[in-house]
């Protein structure tokens, strides 16, 4: 580290660094997503842009967007059946982290590149569940099922957790937005506010179902060790707070009780101070 640098800066260069290496394998060349403003689909004045921006919440909501897309058996069947999950779940949530990133801000013709890859590697998937049921990746019913657990954990923990308080007109908004990725992945249906969000949640509910499988897949999202020791503290604090983010009603079927190892209060305590070491990270 250049002395010349004061040791505050390195400090923040330090862990933007860390940061930008957890979303981008730089072994495969990647780096972060360059933000195209005249040529996004969303553009810099739509709500989406500042959910996606902020980098703690969007892992909170990762957390929980993902405990709650597992618990649609066809889902969860379609990870475990293809996927190498178990052996690359980090690859898997960056991945997942860089679809969302080049959607928001890379331009249009990038977006509807990371569309069709996603759409072909649905478009193979399938086979049946334990009891003799057919799945296929690209029914909509499923897809709509992981593109409103994902917004509606986006939003909420941008709600809990991120530096602008959004109105309820903005929260509508951000789902109205967003059903322009979820109609070009072949979800149906899509809400376009956070009524139909919480309707569609609501609705699929009696669908869901928690097995070991299930749980394994919990297990291996929750006890992820990032790289780094040093992150750990962070990381625990990300993954207890993905946990609580959850309705009740999920951190029930997941086995996770009424709520987190450490007491809610602490653990958004916690959280918040991630968030804020962050933004001053990313100035």
């Amino acid at each position: 580290m250049d002395k010349r640098v004061p040791p505050l800066e390195q400090l923040r260069r330090r862990i933007a660094g860390e940061v930008v290496s957890l979303f981008n394998d730089r072994s495969r060349g990647e780096a972060p997503v360059i933000r195209r403003p005249a040529e996004s689909w969303f553009g810099p004045d739509s709500v989406t842009w500042g959910v996606h921006g902020d980098v703690t919440a969007m892992m909170v909501g990762g957390v929980a967007s993902l405990l709650l897309q597992m618990l649609h058996p066809k889902v969860l069947a379609g990870v475990w059946d293809h996927s190498n999950f178990r052996a690359d779940m980090h690859g898997r949530l960056r991945r997942t982290a860089r679809f969302i990133a080049t959607t928001t801000y890379a331009a249009e013709s990038d977006a509807q590149a990371a569309i069709a890859r996603v759409r072909a590697i649905h478009a193979k998937v399938s086979g049946t569940l334990p009891d003799g049921t057919p799945y296929v990746a690209d029914d909509p019913r499923l897809l709509a099922w992981v593109h409103v657990t994902e917004t509606w954990s986006f939003l909420a923990a941008s709600l809990r957790y991120g530096r602008k308080r959004l109105s309820a007109a903005e929260q509508d908004r951000y789902f109205a937005e967003m059903a322009r990725v979820g109609h070009a992945l072949g979800a149906d249906p899509v809400p376009t506010d956070r009524r139909g969000a919480e309707a569609l949640i609501a609705t699929m509910r009696p669908e869901l179902r928690v097995d070991e499988r299930t749980r394994e897949v919990s297990r291996l999202v929750l006890e992820q060790r990032p790289k780094n020791p040093l992150a750990q503290p962070a990381q625990a604090l990300v993954m207890q707070a993905g946990v609580d983010l959850l309705p009740g009603w999920a951190r029930s079927m997941q086995g996770l009780g009424g709520g987190t190892t450490l007491g809610a209060p602490l653990v958004r305590a916690g959280t918040l101070g991630v968030a804020r070491t962050l933004r001053w990270a990313f100035g």
